[in-house]
């Protein structure tokens, strides 16, 4: 059986991959041939793994395989039978944070504003891609048909990870039983392992770091004000 744990980036599908390690002691894949974050960060705070078959060998298992995807839900890896664990973030922050990301090397120079905007309106505006937009990513999976897809957002991932794991994934894969003596990593933790991809661990910090512009661009793209409405992010200054 395929679980997928579908985000767009920068939503916490990391931290939740660490969380699930330490709360059922199961390894996690992705949906990719290369695992960059396994490869950045280690294998060990997650139990990172290569997949151990195909996707289809992988469905017909009677195992449990959470598989971290940042894909939209019509991938073609993606059954309508699989079951599903979609993290959502304000999407101003996953911008903001996706693009500190990408301009991390940059930073301290003097061009680095200017940087840092063109990554972050890049990111607002893609539509290439199996990531494509964040509008798109969110829409596809939270309009699927397909069944048992269970949400978590971020705000209450980072505040109570041993309850949102739990509640997750005794709702995707009730066959599942925590272990008794889980215990998370703290974010100060993360950040003294790697403090450029462990940023903030934080809400709203797209009030502070994304500029007017940036914040009007990002409700003009239709999808993503529509995914906002929807998920209950409301509209306010940048």
């Amino acid at each position: 059986m395929i679980v997928w744990l579908s985000s767009f980036p920068r939503s916490g599908n990391t931290f939740f991959r660490i969380a699930l390690q330490r709360f059922y002691r199961v390894p996690t894949y992705v949906v990719y041939d290369v695992d960059g974050v396994a490869e950045r960060i280690g294998t060990d705070l997650m139990d990172a793994r290569d997949r151990p078959g195909t996707f289809e060998q992988m469905r017909a298992s009677p195992e449990v395989h959470f598989v971290k995807t940042h894909r939209r839900r019509d991938d073609p890896v993606i059954d309508d039978q699989d079951r599903a664990i979609c993290l959502v973030r304000d999407g101003r922050d996953c911008v903001v944070s996706w693009a500190r990301l990408g301009t991390a090397g940059a930073a301290g120079e003097v061009d680095y504003p200017d940087r840092f905007a063109a990554e972050a309106k890049s990111i607002i505006t893609r539509r290439d891609g199996g990531t494509a937009s964040w509008g798109q990513n969110v829409l596809s999976w939270r309009k699927s048909a397909a069944p048992r897809s269970v949400w978590v957002r971020f705000e209450d991932l980072i505040v109570d990870p041993e309850g949102s794991v739990k509640a997750a994934v005794s709702e995707a894969a009730p066959e599942l039983q925590p272990i008794a003596e889980g215990q998370v990593p703290t974010f100060d933790d993360l950040r003294r392992h790697d403090p450029s991809f462990f940023r903030a661990g934080k809400t709203g910090t797209y009030r502070a770091e994304l500029s007017e512009e940036l914040h009007d661009l990002f409700w003009q793209q239709p999808e993503s004000a529509e995914a906002m409405q929807l998920l209950g992010y409301e509209r306010k200054s940048a």
